[in-house]
């Protein structure tokens, strides 16, 4: 299986999905991380990317795609450029599953690339992806207004009792990105909120998801 996750931000991947990640890839599958969007000046880019590259070593990820859009700013870029670049990464992969972020998080990058990912991934013209989830992000999907809109309501779990330390490991690579309790960016938040995704489904640890859409 080839899975394709989507990432506003660097360590927005690893946040949502990391140890679902560490169980594909310890499974055998192909997964391809897009980051959308790059930092300000060239030192802080060059030193995060290394961090993002670092990271998806740890987790065994198939490859790194890096765009160049605008950080922050991605509400001024034209919706047509982003649809465009997303459909080309969409088709290089041919991803058979998708993760992107939840269209409700606080971050106005994050909705936008939720948007532009489900324009890209339309079953037309040969695109056919099975398999569509949202993920949340701490400080993100958390932080927002709350409303009926807003809600992330998970309905799908992913078990990852066995990589939980392999997600904290990836995350610990962040150095830039990674903050002490009880800031939600941090490894011990992070283990919080995986212990209480998976009490819901008596598990250790785990991931939780939006179904947005699945073939059979």
């Amino acid at each position: 299986m080839r899975v394709l996750v989507f990432a506003p931000h660097n360590d927005d991947e690893v946040l949502g999905v990391g140890g679902t990640i560490a169980k594909y890839t310890n499974e055998g599958h192909e997964v391809f991380v897009c980051e959308v969007t790059k930092s300000n000046t060239e030192k802080r880019l060059r030193m995060i990317r290394e961090e993002a590259l670092n990271a998806h070593q740890v987790l065994g990820i198939t490859e790194t795609i890096f765009l160049d859009f605008p950080v922050v700013r991605l509400r001024e870029t034209p919706l047509q450029e982003i649809n465009k670049e997303f459909l080309n990464v969409v088709n290089f992969i041919k991803p058979d599953e998708a993760f992107i972020p939840h269209k409700g998080d606080m971050h106005m990058d994050h909705a936008v690339v939720s948007h532009s990912a489900m324009v890209a991934m339309r079953p037309i013209n040969g695109v056919k992806v099975n398999n569509i989830y949202a993920y949340e992000t701490l400080s993100e999907t958390e932080w927002n207004i709350p409303s009926v809109d807003n809600a992330f309501i998970p309905n799908v779990w992913s078990d990852i009792s066995n990589f939980i330390n392999k997600k904290k490991e990836a995350m610990s690579c962040y150095k830039s990105q990674i903050k002490q309790a009880p800031h939600p960016r941090s490894n011990e938040i992070i283990e919080s909120l995986a212990k209480f995704r998976g009490s819901t489904i008596g598990v250790p640890y785990a991931e939780s998801f939006m179904l947005i859409r699945k073939l059979f």
